[in-house]
């Protein structure tokens, strides 16, 4: 898929997203105002939630699919990272919120009426939220879209909280023991506050460039099995994601006699190989060149400038390719 077809992919899942939460949010109150359900009216709350991140998420796809310019060299990838922050944040306000209201109810009563009518709109609005949020992960992961993906995630914790509350008001009808919607209401909202911190920490996690460590396996792993004899030396790799796009760089220890032709061609093949495995990916290699004193864990049997024989070899792994060097004064002097 070329990149315009992903942005527009993206914004049109986000536009079906945002206008069936608004019609959600439209529902989900009336069937509090038929009801006065301190359960529904938590429900409802999540769905004002879920339109104000959802609108969020409209917008920084939009912007995230600008190109990079003289103000942002790197994109603007990372206000996707804000985005789901701030959905987060609106997640564990209308989780206080609701728990506040509930405890109004627990204290002074409600007044419940029409229950069956509620039940019918919540059942309804947690079978198309339980669609729509599975759909909305699938696209994220089509479209290498965090936002997407957690906006998926919400609005699936929308639909187990419309279960919740459909249980709640159902034991109310059952038993006439209406401390049960209030208290269902709080169940709910410690379900949604779990979700607002996970989604925060995500948040946090990746606007602090905190390591992805099934992405860092996946290109180490690459690397290693690509290797060749010449390669002497690959360091300090490091990655940091900016939305969909991952920028990469660690340098690499060729003979030095290779002319810059040779170095660029064996860049070239490594770009292209992550590049299979990562799309959007960016890579730069820093090519250093070796001195005598690697010869004695150099793999590079034909080399015919040797100085040293080959008395170790080193194994490559993930610690390895992040780490140091195998000689800081790799450098002929």
């Amino acid at each position: 898929m070329s990149l315009k077809n992903e942005i527009k992919l993206k914004k049109r899942v986000a536009l079906i997203s945002l206008s069936i939460g608004v019609v959600m949010f439209l529902a989900k109150t009336g069937a509090f105002l038929i009801t006065g359900s301190a359960a529904i009216f938590s429900d409802a709350a999540e769905s004002v939630v879920h339109v104000l991140a959802t609108s969020m998420v409209f917008y920084s796809i939009i912007l995230s699919s600008k190109p990079a310019d003289r103000s942002h060299l790197y994109g603007h990838g990372n206000i996707e990272y804000f985005s789901v922050g701030v959905e987060g944040i609106l997640i564990v306000f209308a989780a206080a919120f609701i728990i506040y209201t509930a405890a109004i109810d627990i204290i002074y009563g409600s007044v419940l009426k029409q229950l069956s009518i509620g039940v019918i709109i919540i059942s309804f609005a947690g079978i198309i939220n339980l669609l729509l949020g599975n759909y909305l992960i699938r696209m994220g992961g089509k479209t290498n879209s965090i936002t997407l993906t957690a906006d998926g995630k919400h609005v699936l914790t929308d639909s187990y909280t419309s279960i919740g509350v459909i249980i709640g008001v159902i034991l109310v009808m059952i038993t006439d023991f209406q401390l049960f919607d209030p208290l269902f209401a709080i169940a709910v909202a410690v379900n949604i506050l779990f979700t607002g911190y996970k989604l925060v920490r995500g948040s946090i996690g990746n606007l602090m460039n905190e390591t992805d460590k099934k992405l860092l396996k996946l290109m180490t792993d690459e690397l290693i099995s690509m290797k060749k004899n010449y390669w002497i030396d690959i360091h300090w790799l490091r990655f940091w994601k900016s939305g969909d796009k991952v920028f990469i760089d660690f340098h690499l220890i060729l003979p030095y006699y290779f002319t810059i032709h040779q170095a660029h061609l064996e860049d070239e093949e490594i770009e292209n190989a992550l590049l299979k495995i990562i799309p959007n990916s960016q890579v730069k290699i820093h090519t250093d060149y070796c001195n005598p004193e690697l010869c004695k864990i150099c793999d590079y049997d034909i080399c015919s400038v040797r100085v040293h024989q080959q008395t170790s070899s080193v194994q490559w792994d993930l610690d390895k390719i992040i780490g140091e060097p195998l000689f800081k004064n790799f450098h002929i002097s």
